[in-house]
């Protein structure tokens, strides 16, 4: 895939992510005015209130990982938000280290390379972000890591054949590395850690 094809699937998921979030926004505007006017209370309204919840954080955390990124900076707050959000409710504790804004686009790498160690432990556990003079490295603990060679192979520029739309985020990482003149470097331990930097 050619810089091109990055920066067009770049712009797709920027598009697709721009027009979900709207109906999404709509939904629990919808459920504050049933609130607020004494609308009907129960378990029905809690799940709809929390599905939401969580369709938009994901939408918001896709739109930084596939959508198109920039030198655009951004903040701490923001970061951990999207990060807090998107794991809602989840199993896994990301831990985000840097205090100072950081460009848009080392974010949309940080957040591809959280959803590959995602696959890594699947039995939760903790990631940890974090970057010194411009070098990230995110770091996944658990008890239990589940490491797919095949997976991780994708990361060094193995072939993409066969690759199920859940894992499309290792044929994306190690090509918007490339763009950003990053290389990814992957280390791990079975039953103690797995490591990404770039």
């Amino acid at each position: 895939m050619g810089q091109s094809d990055v920066n067009l699937a770049a712009l797709i998921g920027s598009r697709i992510c721009h027009d979900l979030i709207s109906p999404i926004g709509a939904i629990n505007n919808g459920l504050e005015l049933l609130e607020m006017s004494g609308g009907r209370d129960g378990p029905e309204i809690e799940l709809i209130s929390e599905s939401v919840g969580n369709a938009s954080g994901r939408i918001r955390f896709f739109r930084i990982a596939y959508g198109a990124a920039s030198d655009q900076p951004m903040g701490r707050s923001d970061v951990v938000s999207v990060l807090k959000d998107n794991m809602s409710g989840g199993r896994l504790d990301v831990a985000y280290g840097p205090l100072d804004p950081q460009p848009r686009w080392a974010i949309r790498l940080v957040f591809l390379a959280v959803q590959c160690m995602e696959t890594a432990l699947p039995y939760g556990g903790r990631i940890e972000i974090n970057c010194d003079n411009g070098a990230w490295a995110l770091t996944g603990y658990a008890p239990k890591i589940i490491f797919e060679p095949q997976l991780w192979d994708l990361l060094n520029g193995g072939p993409a054949d066969n690759l199920a739309p859940a894992h499309v985020q290792f044929a994306l990482l190690p090509r918007v590395a490339e763009d950003a003149g990053r290389k990814i470097d992957v280390a791990f331990t079975e039953n103690e850690f797995v490591r990404i930097r770039f």
